[in-house]
C-alpha cells in the first residue's frame, strides 16, 4: 500500500478487526443456548464457512469496508435467525403486526441480504479481477450468481427437508406457505438487484481506493 495512505488503512483494519470480533462475539452467545442446536448449527454455517476465508484473504485480497460490512451484517441476521428460529424472531413479529401479515417475516430479510451482498461480492471481484468491464453486464453477471447462490441454497434445504424429515421445519421456516421457495428466491433477486441499482457508486468510490491485484 502506498505509504501516504498508511494511517487509512491501519485504520480501517483496526475498524474491521473490531467488526469481526463483535461479530464473533455475538455468535458465542447465541450458541450458548440457542432455541433448537441444529438449526443454529446450519443457519451460522455461512458465516462459520465465510469468516476464516475473509481472513485469511485479506492480505492478498482486501474487500472494499462497504462490502465488509454488509458480510457482518449478513452475518448479524442469520445468527439472530438461528438462535431464535427464523419464525421466532422478534423482529419479525413486530414487522407482522405492523403489516397486518399473516407470518413472521423475519427469513424473507434473510433472503433479501442473501440476495443483496452476494450479489456486490460478484461486482467486487468481477470489476477487480479485470473479469468484466461493461457495467452494464457486470450488473447483470452479478445477479445472476447471487441468484445461483439462492437455487443452491433451496436445495440445501431440500436435502436437509428429505435428511431430517419433520426435524427440518425450523430450518426451512416455511410457516406452512407453499410458495415458500419461490418467495425466497425473489426476495433474493430483489436484494441482487436493489444492490446493483443503489449502491454501485459507491462501491465504485470505494474500489477506486483499494489497490487491485494482479490478475495471474
Amino acid at each position: 500500500m502506498p505509504t501516504a495512505s498508511q494511517p487509512f488503512y491501519t485504520r480501517r483494519t483496526t475498524l474491521l478487526t473490531a467488526l469481526l470480533l463483535f461479530v464473533l462475539a455475538v455468535l458465542v452467545v447465541s450458541g450458548i443456548a440457542p432455541y433448537d442446536r441444529a438449526t443454529w448449527l446450519m443457519e451460522v454455517a455461512p458465516a462459520l464457512i465465510a469468516a476464516p476465508i475473509l481472513v485469511a484473504t485479506y492480505r492478498r485480497f482486501p474487500l472494499t469496508s462497504l462490502l465488509y460490512g454488509l458480510i457482518a451484517l449478513h452475518a448479524l441476521v442469520l445468527i439472530w435467525g438461528g438462535a431464535c428460529t427464523y419464525a421466532r424472531v422478534p423482529l419479525g413479529f413486530w414487522l407482522q403486526d405492523l403489516f397486518d401479515l399473516a407470518r413472521n417475516p423475519y427469513d424473507k430479510i434473510g433472503h433479501f441480504m442473501q440476495g443483496f451482498v452476494p450479489a456486490l461480492a460478484a461486482r467486487e471481484i468481477l470489476l477487480r479481477g479485470g473479469y468484466v468491464t461493461g457495467r452494464r453486464m457486470v450488473a447483470f453477471l452479478a445477479v445472476c450468481v447471487a441468484m445461483a447462490i439462492s437455487a443452491c441454497y433451496e436445495l440445501v434445504e431440500w436435502w436437509a427437508a428429505l435428511a431430517m424429515g419433520q426435524g427440518a421445519d425450523e430450518f426451512l421456516g416455511t410457516q406452512g406457505d407453499m410458495w415458500d421457495t419461490q418467495s425466497d428466491m425473489f426476495l433474493a433477486l430483489i436484494g441482487a438487484s436493489s444492490a446493483m441499482l443503489f449502491l454501485a457508486r459507491w462501491h465504485d468510490r470505494q474500489m477506486a481506493t483499494l489497490r487491485t491485484p494482479t490478475k495471474r
